[in-house]
């Protein structure tokens, strides 16, 4: 069977990742720690990795992890809007205490992972859901037998790993979705399955990003 290898890499770090900021598709950029994420995931994939090509959301934030690995790997960067975050609408740049106080409603129906509720003027889970999936299986398709990079947002990889584990769009979230860190999935045409989720090692103070750790 011909596979596709995935390394899905969520953004580093932000200044709205801190505040609990919806970003959504405001084009925040990478704060100081998460430009050195980006460094770090680059220096680490750039020694231990056979990369074919690497795909980026088109967001800064993305773009910008992106373009660190492709610099460290020389493999050729590809930017596309399917693989934005989830648009917020109107709710981008309120925190979740701002939702909580200003629209119980809402927040409520964002509590229980309600599929078909999209904030004003944003995407529901269902319509991220499709988003998501046919962006990635039309570029692992591109790519049988070859390992490529996809960078985006924490959404995005939600979305890819509920598909790849068979976990329902409403099933509460027990899996990490942090910052840089490297998540592996297979796709092939039988659809997406993990292999290792959430690998930060390369981001420990004392990783040696040299052949020894490969």
């Amino acid at each position: 069977m011909q596979v596709t290898r995935i390394i899905a890499v969520r953004h580093g770090e932000t200044d709205w990742n801190l505040a609990t900021r919806l970003q959504g598709h405001v084009d925040i950029g990478l704060n100081d720690k998460g430009r050195w994420q980006a460094q770090r995931l680059a220096q680490a994939l750039a020694v231990r990795e056979p990369i074919t090509a690497i795909y980026s959301s088109d967001l800064q934030r993305a773009f910008d992890t992106a373009h660190a690995v492709a610099q460290a790997t020389q493999a050729p960067l590809h930017t596309t809007a399917g693989l934005r975050e989830r648009s917020f609408g109107a709710f981008e740049g309120l925190t979740y205490a701002d939702i909580e106080t200003q629209h119980p409603e809402d927040a409520r129906r964002w509590r229980q992972r309600d599929p078909h509720w999209a904030p004003p003027q944003g995407e529901s889970l269902l319509a991220l859901r499709e988003r998501v999936l046919s962006t990635a299986r039309a570029i692992a398709t591109q790519h049988l037998n070859e390992q490529i990079v996809l960078v985006a947002h924490g959404g995005v990889m939600d979305m890819l790993y509920r598909a790849a584990a068979g976990v329902d769009l409403q099933a509460p979230r027990t899996w990490n979705l942090g910052n840089a860190a490297a998540n592996r999935v297979l796709w092939s045409s039988e659809g997406f399955s993990i292999v290792g989720w959430s690998d930060t090692s390369h981001l420990d103070d004392d990783a040696v990003l040299d052949e020894t750790t490969a």
